[in-house]
């Protein structure tokens, strides 16, 4: 299946191409991702300036949306939530208006979201039905699938993948937290008690490609391991996998003194089930925290 892919060169974008057979992807650096993705097609799009080129989707039969500016880099200034709102909505609708004027169009539009949607939720078990929470990234992901959903209007299956903290050695926030417990620094974050709702890298890819291929999974999907953990479990989980002990601990008002805004990436509480992966017959590779850290760390000492 010919699938147009957008933010190809991060590192859930990376895994999603190399297990993709006809690639098409829009870059700010069309070059560098053609010497990344050899077999691949590559154009520029700068999401927010212009939509893409139509000649990009023509014969696209899938869309992967997975563009959007970094969460998790850096204090979150109002210049800063502003990129990451409009990078997400105005790049969003502009890739919608540009599968509004081709044809034929392409059938799926599978386009990111995250768990922030929920916002900060205490002890509550939720899942795809659960209320929308309150807070910026709950306010990003509801504007953010606003965008996504507009194609259903043009005849699209729609799929809104609300991604938790993904786990991999080859980026994101653990790689971060590797180095740091690899060095006896490592701790749980504030009281440690808030849930943490994760998913392996290959899970993450795994859940993407379901919800282009199969026709039962439409709105929103949790891209979440089945099995969610508290701080304190994840904690004391990387630091048996590493073989390290972890005696630090990171108080709440250190983490708001040091990341301001952004330390509620880290402390807000989100316990989600993926009961729509779940219920259209997705089978986890790692629905267990300690499987999926052995994995990374033994792929670490390679």
């Amino acid at each position: 299946m010919k699938t147009l892919v957008t933010g190809a060169t991060g590192f859930i974008g990376s895994q999603l191409v190399s297990r993709l057979e006809q690639a098409v992807i829009l870059s700010r650096d069309p070059a560098r991702a053609r010497e990344k993705f050899p077999g691949a097609e590559a154009y520029a799009w700068q999401p927010e300036k212009s939509p893409p080129p139509l000649e990009a989707l023509s014969g696209v039969e899938a869309v992967i949306h997975l563009a959007g500016e970094p969460i998790a880099e850096g204090r979150w200034s109002a210049e800063r939530k502003r990129l990451i709102l409009e990078s997400r909505v105005q790049g969003t609708r502009a890739l919608v208006e540009a599968i509004k004027a081709v044809n034929p169009r392409p059938r799926v539009l599978v386009s990111a979201s995250a768990v922030g949607f929920y916002g900060d939720r205490a002890e509550e078990e939720l899942d795809e039905s659960s209320s929308p929470g309150e807070g910026f990234l709950a306010e990003v992901c509801r504007k953010w699938e606003a965008q996504a959903r507009a194609a259903e209007e043009l005849g699209l299956r729609v799929v809104c993948v609300r991604n938790g903290l993904v786990l991999s050695e080859k980026g994101g926030a653990l790689v971060r937290l590797l180095s740091l417990f690899r060095k006896g620094l490592g701790g749980k974050l504030g009281s440690g008690r808030q849930w943490m709702s994760w998913i392996h890298l290959d899970d993450a890819v795994g859940i993407l490609l379901a919800a282009r291929d199969h026709a039962q999974l439409r709105g929103p999907v949790n891209a979440v391991s089945p099995q969610p953990v508290t701080n304190a479990e994840f904690t004391k989980a990387l630091s048996a996998a590493l073989g390290k002990k972890a005696f630090f601990a990171v108080p709440r008002f250190a983490l708001r003194l040091t990341l301001g805004e952004m330390s509620q990436v880290l402390t807000a509480s989100q316990r989600v089930f993926p009961r729509a992966a779940l219920q259209a017959g997705y089978a986890f590779r790692f629905s267990d925290l300690h499987s999926a850290l052995s994995d990374i760390v033994s792929r670490l000492n390679q």
